[in-house]
Order: structure tokens, then C-alpha cells, then sequence
């Protein structure tokens, strides 16, 4: 079963599952790529 067949709440719990895990990984990423790039340019 797809998220394309669930039942609205559920594509709502999964939408709201990737935000969780998404917003820290990319906020994670752009602190990484601003110490790599304070690292290399001094």
C-alpha cells in the first residue's frame, strides 16, 4: 500500500514524519557546510 491510497490521516502522520526526521537533517546540513567552508577558508 502506497501513501497515495492511505486514508488522509495517515498521508497527514507520514507528511509529519518526514518534517521530524527532514528539518533537523537539513538544518544538520547547513551547519555542517558552514563549518566546513569556516574550516577551509580559515
Amino acid at each position: 500500500m502506497d501513501a497515495a491510497s492511505s486514508p488522509p490521516e495517515r498521508r497527514f502522520l507520514i507528511a509529519l514524519s518526514w518534517l521530524w526526521v527532514g528539518a533537523p537533517l537539513c538544518y544538520g546540513l547547513y551547519e555542517l557546510v558552514l563549518k566546513a567552508k569556516q574550516l577551509f577558508t580559515g
